[in-house]
Order: structure tokens, then C-alpha cells, then sequence
């Protein structure tokens, strides 16, 4: 199998996949504020419905009303009014101030209020910041414009960027997931010279410290099983360097405990994650529980690792299905096709693989069992084992793919499957 050229540099996200969503993708988690929507039209209380499934909102108590100015009004006369009322409002440039005193006359001091309107008027604009709206957006909104407004709110411009999160996990035990995120965090490490972390979420059988050949005293079991103590210090006590750029968090893979965890377990140390290190890389064990979930739906990009055969076609598929459903805002998941040629073993062709899946793989990765046992045997990367592999250019390509470096394909005949859509 010949690799693939790629023309090679920075891009935005792309979000084709959720249309109207713009550079939401780069957007910060907004923080945990209360938030309550009044809306006179449907099609602003979709927008609302959207944003309530969107990830990033995913500290936000969101309450949608269909109502009007004079609603709230009645509404907040005899309760606490919200962190933020965003208000639709049909009401003509001269009458809008006039409509809105009720509600001023209720509102706490430290509420915000956007209003969504249907007049296009810069006069009315001024006039409504003068005093005291915080943004008044015009109609038809999308969900980048209700997202974007609330984030300049609570979001501190001057706050530190957190970190591209990726997450690796394998459609079936066995097919080498682990592998792949392993060789693609040291892919992203070396080849932009950017601060990497590797977190083993495979607590009991995580195999990144003998991939790595490191012998940790501690790791990721302890940030999880101690939330109250994380913090960026504590953190870095618990890293295992690997090599200039690179970090391990370890999994203690042993089972002298059980490892049952709540659905939102892994959030803290996600969260200091991605305030540490500009890129993290997540090893996933294979399991479907609240907690992995919470993990795949929480991050910014989700790789899945499938061998080709039937028992992964139908893993992929399902696993397709509730990520897209899980995170409707965001790009569906990336797939890698591993272990392909294995010898004697009957296989369903690439093409007939993802007919189904309706996506293409971002690589397809050859069966060389003595590449990867010499590799995994001696502690060491693909890329240090045989720099000119054409496996080793593969998990370069992966690595530019999932950091979003990416911006188009030039295939040679006879090469893979035509992967990457045209940006």
C-alpha cells in the first residue's frame, strides 16, 4: 500500500457536519450560570433546544419558555431572576424600551439580558446597550449567534486557551486502539513540538506505561479517586515523562480494587487536563458506561478503531449512531481502519465497510505483526522503530488530521481509500 500526500497546514474545525454552528467548535465550555429563554417564535426555541444539546452548555441550566416581554415580567415579579434572560421580542424600535420597564423593574442588579429582535436598527442597538442590554441580536439567530453572545458575557477573554482534547477508542477489544493513541500522541509531540499529555483511561488493564516502558508509582487513579486535591500541581506530580514534549497519565492497571466510577468522574481531571497541556490525548477502554459516555461526549474529537470484520462493522455502526446523537453540534467521529491484510483471516473490503458507516476512514493501517510486536516489545513508537515506514507517515497523517492541521488530500493512484473531504 502506497501513503497518501497531503498539502499540509493550520485550519479551522470543520463543522460542515452541523450546519449553522460556524467556529462554534473553538468555542470555550461556557462556566455553570443559570440561564432562562423566552421565546415567541419557533424557530428561535429550536435554536434554544440546540444549544441546551450542545456540549459546551453542558454546566448551564437552561430553562426554555415560549413567552413575551410582559411573561418574564410576570414571571421574575415572584421568583430570583436567572444569570442571563434572553428575551425575543417582536416589539417596534420606538415601543421596545417602553415594553421592556416591567421587567427592569424586577430584574436583579447582576442579571444579563439579550434580546433577540426583528428590527435591524443601529440606532435601537445603541440605545438598548446604553442602557444596560448586554446584546440585542436580530433575527433569523443561529445557535453560534446565541452561543457567541452568551460567552462574551461569562467567558474572560483574558483567560488561559484550554487544550484540543482527542479521544481514542476501539469498536471491539483487540483491534489495536490503544496502539494507535499511543503512536499518535508521540506523533503530536514530535512533529509540532507541542506539550502532549497521554491519559490511560483503562484503569485495570491500560497498557500506555508498557508501551512507553515506564514503571509510574502513580497516575490517573489517583486524580480520579481524589477530585478534591486536583489541581495543575497535583497533576504534575502525577505525570510520567516520555520523551521532551510528551507526558503519561498513567492507568495503575491493576485489579486490587474495583473500578466503578458515577457518570461525571472523569470531568475534573478532563478539566485540568485541558487547562495543562495544549493537546491530550485519551486512551478509552472498550465499555459503554455513564462515565465513557460523559468522556465521549465531552471531548473535541472521538477516533474510532475498527478491524475489518462483521462483529466492527456492527460496533462502528452502533457506536456511530449515539456519538452523532450524543454530539449533534459537532463533527461525527473519525474512523481507522487497523489490522488490514491480516493473512488467512477473511475480511470485508474497505469500501464495503464504510458503505454502511456513510463515512470514510481517515487511514487505513496495514497487519505487519512484526513492526508492531518488534515496537511494542521494546517500548518503543512506530516512528522510532522505523522512521521510513509507510505506517509510521500513516500516523503522521493521523496526527495532522485529529489537531485539525489538515487542509486537503492529493491521492496517488493506487493509493487508499480517497480519505479526507475537501475543505
Amino acid at each position: 500500500m502506497s501513503a497518501i500526500d497531503y498539502d499540509i497546514r493550520p485550519t479551522t474545525a470543520d463543522a460542515e457536519d452541523a450546519p449553522g454552528t460556524g467556529d462554534i467548535e473553538n468555542m470555550r465550555p461556557l462556566p455553570r450560570i443559570s440561564v432562562h429563554a423566552f421565546c415567541e417564535s419557533e424557530q428561535l426555541h429550536q435554536v434554544m433546544d440546540r444549544c441546551a444539546n450542545d456540549r459546551r452548555m453542558s454546566k448551564v441550566n437552561l430553562r426554555i419558555t415560549g413567552g413575551s416581554t410582559a411573561a418574564a415580567a410576570n414571571m421574575f415579579a415572584s421568583t430570583p431572576t436567572p444569570n442571563l434572560i434572553i428575551l425575543e421580542t417582536r416589539a417596534n424600535p420606538q415601543n421596545l424600551l417602553a415594553e421592556l420597564a416591567p421587567l427592569a423593574a424586577v430584574c436583579d442588579p447582576t442579571t444579563k439580558v439579550v434580546i433577540v429582535g426583528h428590527h435591524n436598527d443601529i440606532g435601537l442597538y445603541r440605545e438598548l446597550i446604553r442602557n444596560g442590554i448586554s446584546e440585542y441580536i436580530v433575527q433569523p439567530v443561529t445557535m453560534t449567534d446565541i452561543m457567541a453572545a452568551m460567552a462574551a458575557i461569562f467567558v474572560d477573554p483574558e483567560a488561559e486557551p484550554i487544550g484540543r482534547s482527542v479521544a481514542f477508542i476501539g469498536a471491539k477489544g483487540g483491534v489495536g486502539a490503544s496502539t494507535i493513541a499511543h503512536n499518535c500522541a508521540f506523533g503530536i509531540s514530535n512533529l509540532f513540538s507541542v506539550e502532549t499529555i497521554l491519559a490511560d483511561l483503562d484503569l485495570p488493564y491500560g497498557t500506555a506505561n508498557i508501551d512507553f516502558d515506564q514503571d509510574p508509582a502513580q497516575g490517573i487513579a489517583e486524580a480520579v479517586f481524589a477530585p478534591e486535591r486536583l489541581d495543575e500541581v497535583f497533576l504534575d506530580r502525577l505525570l510520567t515523562k516520555c520523551s521532551q514534549h510528551l507526558s503519561l497519565l498513567a492507568a495503575p492497571s491493576m485489579l486490587d480494587r474495583a473500578y466503578d466510577f458515577e457518570g461525571q468522574a472523569f470531568q475534573p481531571v478532563l478539566d485540568v487536563l485541558q487547562r495543562s497541556a495544549p493537546v491530550t490525548v485519551l486512551d478509552m477502554p472498550h465499555l459503554w458506561t455513564e462515565w465513557t459516555r460523559s468522556v465521549l461526549s465531552s471531548v473535541d474529537e472521538v477516533v474510532i478503531c475498527a478491524a475489518p470484520d462483521l462483529a466492527n462493522l456492527r460496533n462502528a455502526k452502533n457506536m456511530l449512531d449515539a456519538l452523532r446523537k450524543l454530539r449533534p453540534n459537532d463533527k461525527a467521529p473519525h474512523l481507522i481502519l487497523n489490522q488490514v491484510g491480516m493473512p488467512k483471516r477473511p475480511e470485508i473490503g474497505p469500501s464495503e465497510f464504510c458503505e454502511p458507516l456513510e463515512t470514510d476512514p481517515i487511514a487505513i493501517i496495514p497487519f505487519d505483526i512484526n513492526l508492531f510486536g518488534n515496537a511494542a516489545n521494546s517500548g518503543r513508537m512506530i516512528s522510532e522503530t522505523d522512521p521510513k515506514s509507510p505506517i509510521a507517515e500513516t500516523f503522521s497523517q493521523i496526527s495532522h488530521i485529529v489537531t485539525g492541521r489538515v487542509a486537503l488530500k492529493k491521492a496517488k493512484k493506487g493509493g487508499l481509500l480517497g480519505l479526507l473531504k475537501r475543505k
